[in-house]
């Protein structure tokens, strides 16, 4: 089944930097309006005091095993070992060591550097494997984790306290965007009603976007926007503050593109008006199927409007739906582009004195 336009008249909201031109590149194919604010910027530490000494420190400790937790961080440690000439060393201790996967990801980047992984966890979490390695007991062993962008804290420090020696290596870590601007503007888009699905693909990436987007983003988030997460540990910052999440079965990229493929056509409002169907989405509406863009304040009017089909809706109602108020007259003008746009003046009818309506035949189906 083709899925090309099917995201037609609704604006998703990318917050990833990694892969965002191939995020970016998969909703356009659909027919979305993209809005691109990265929460987060990722600093590689190939050139960093703190990733060499700690790599030196993995060859002198010779450990008994290896947590690998991501496919892009592993490469990165291995290629900047090549870089200070110690590549062969670690390989060779990591080809002594037992290696564990937190996922297939990460089992490709071992055997990409010619190790082969002991283990995999099925559900790609971090609390599997400490699961598995605490029912097996770890007191004495020699452990190195592969950090993925902030600490893990609380691993580490459940495996330290079940008598393991723990050493980290931070390969690469989150600061945030170098501009903050666009993470703002996405929160006041966000806001004004102008976003209909926002999409976060790591955990650092949400935090650091709730702590730039403003004041009114979470409530807002919590009534808004279709939000999607690549999966559990990503939603949970989200999960705890009270906003609805969803998510894929498998932790992709391009499942994710597929939830919001799914879900997000059936928010629409959909509605039989003359004879044929109308179908309100983000920025446009589908009449028989064929996108018509509005402007903002139309197409708040239309959405209110939609919203209570048949029924009359005052002036101050509508009003207060315009994303930035105004006044009666504005309501007018919008009503009038908008009879214009849809290329009918009979679908919205005006009650004098009393507001507009949108005159329907039945609930489409």
């Amino acid at each position: 089944m083709t899925t090309e336009g099917v995201l037609t008249g609704f604006t998703v909201a990318v917050t990833a930097e990694r892969r965002r031109d191939e995020m970016t590149a998969l909703l356009q194919r659909r027919g979305a309006r993209v809005f691109t604010a990265s929460a987060i910027t990722i600093v590689p530490l190939a050139d960093d005091d703190a990733l060499r000494a700690a790599t030196e420190a993995c060859i002198g400790l010779a450990p008994d095993l290896v947590v690998a937790t991501t496919g892009f961080g592993f490469r990165g440690w291995i290629e900047a070992a090549e870089g200070w000439g110690l590549g062969e060393r670690l390989r060779e201790v990591l080809g002594q060591a037992r290696l564990l996967a937190r996922g297939p990801k990460p089992c490709g980047a071992i055997r990409a550097a010619g190790l082969t992984e002991e283990w995999a966890a099925k559900t790609e979490e971090s609390e599997e494997i400490l699961e598995k390695l605490l029912a097996e007991g770890i007191a004495g062993h020699r452990i190195v984790v592969q950090e993925h962008g902030e600490p893990q804290t609380e691993f580490v420090a459940a495996l330290r306290a079940a008598g393991a020696a723990v050493a980290e290596v931070p390969v690469y870590r989150w600061v945030p965007p170098p501009d903050t601007a666009p993470v703002r503007r996405l929160g006041e888009l966000i806001t004004a009603g102008q976003i209909d699905a926002v999409t976060f693909t790591s955990a650092p990436a949400v935090k650091s976007f709730l702590e730039l987007a403003g004041d009114g983003v979470l409530p807002s988030l919590r009534k808004g926007p279709l939000v999607a997460c690549v999966g559990p540990v990503t939603a949970a910052p989200l999960i705890e503050r009270g906003v609805p999440v969803v998510q894929p079965e498998r932790y992709r990229l391009g499942a994710l593109i597929k939830i919001v493929t799914d879900e997000l056509p059936k928010r629409a409002v959909r509605l039989r008006v003359a004879g044929g169907t109308l179908e309100v989405r983000g920025h446009a509406v589908l009449i028989d199927d064929e996108p018509r863009t509005l402007a903002p304040a139309a197409m708040a009017i239309l959405s209110a409007l939609a919203a209570r089909p048949g029924v009359v809706v005052s002036k101050e109602q509508l009003i207060a739906a315009l994303p930035r108020g105004n006044d009666g007259h504005a309501v007018d003008v919008a009503v009038a582009r908008l009879r214009t746009a849809l290329g009918t003046g009979k679908l919205i009818e005006t009650v004098i004195k009393r507001g507009y309506r949108l005159r329907v035949d039945e609930p489409a189906a």
